[in-house]
């Protein structure tokens, strides 16, 4: 079942997702004062680097970042509109964020359904989707020297791609994967990102008051 990667639509919804999450790479670079190689190469990086690790775990090599001419124009192509053009973007910053979820979940999707064509089993199809949605970002970060946002932000942005991805492998399961049932899936991961957005949704973080008397308590312990 190759329901989405058989459809020229779907090649085109592929490229327009990897300009995209390549936007945000540039931005990053420009940010860091990156000169133009620097902010083409985080492009690069951010909008194809959740497919080179999701192709290297189920083996699908070359992987499509350094094979796929089209994807690397594409990513190429956004970190260069963003050299010459992020003053304008970074006032688009809203349509940038819409864009960003957008991306996400797309790439959930894209991943899941090929780790599933890979035949490497629902919970691995599970885990490389959610790698292809959110190791761009993770890859950006490191790059630009900083603790990655899925890990230091609390925003819901992992959470959407886990249950996009693990609804993409029961209805892989269940036979009933189709275009109509893909589409529902793209549309419930961005609505459940933007809406988390919209409404202060976050991850539970660490009570650092309960942390500090857990610690003053566990090291009391240790010098008895």
């Amino acid at each position: 079942m190759d329901l989405l990667h058989d459809l020229p639509v779907n090649a085109a919804i592929e490229l327009a997702a990897v300009f995209v999450a390549a936007l945000s790479g540039g931005l990053a670079a420009v940010r860091k004062n990156f000169d133009v190689f620097g902010v083409l190469v985080l492009g690069w990086a951010t909008g194809l680097g959740g497919g080179i690790l999701r192709d290297v775990l189920i083996g699908a090599t070359p992987p499509v970042g350094i094979a796929h001419w089209p994807l690397v124009v594409a990513a190429l192509a956004a970190g260069l509109v963003i050299f010459f053009l992020h003053p304008r973007l970074e006032r688009m910053r809203r349509a940038v964020i819409v864009l960003d979820a957008a991306a996400l979940a797309l790439f959930v999707l894209l991943g899941t359904t090929k780790g599933l064509e890979y035949d490497v089993g629902l919970l691995a199809a599970v885990v490389v989707g959610v790698l292809t949605g959110i190791g761009g970002g993770i890859v950006r970060d490191l790059l630009v020297g900083e603790v990655p946002l899925v890990l230091a932000d609390r925003q819901l942005y992992a959470v959407p791609a886990l249950i996009g991805a693990g609804a993409t492998a029961a209805l892989w399961h269940a036979d009933a994967l189709n275009v109509v049932t893909q589409a529902l899936v793209v549309v419930g991961i961005l609505g459940f990102r933007l809406l988390s957005l919209r409404l202060g949704w976050v991850v539970p973080g660490a009570d650092s008051r309960w942390s500090g008397r857990w610690g003053s308590r566990g090291q009391g312990r240790m010098g008895a």
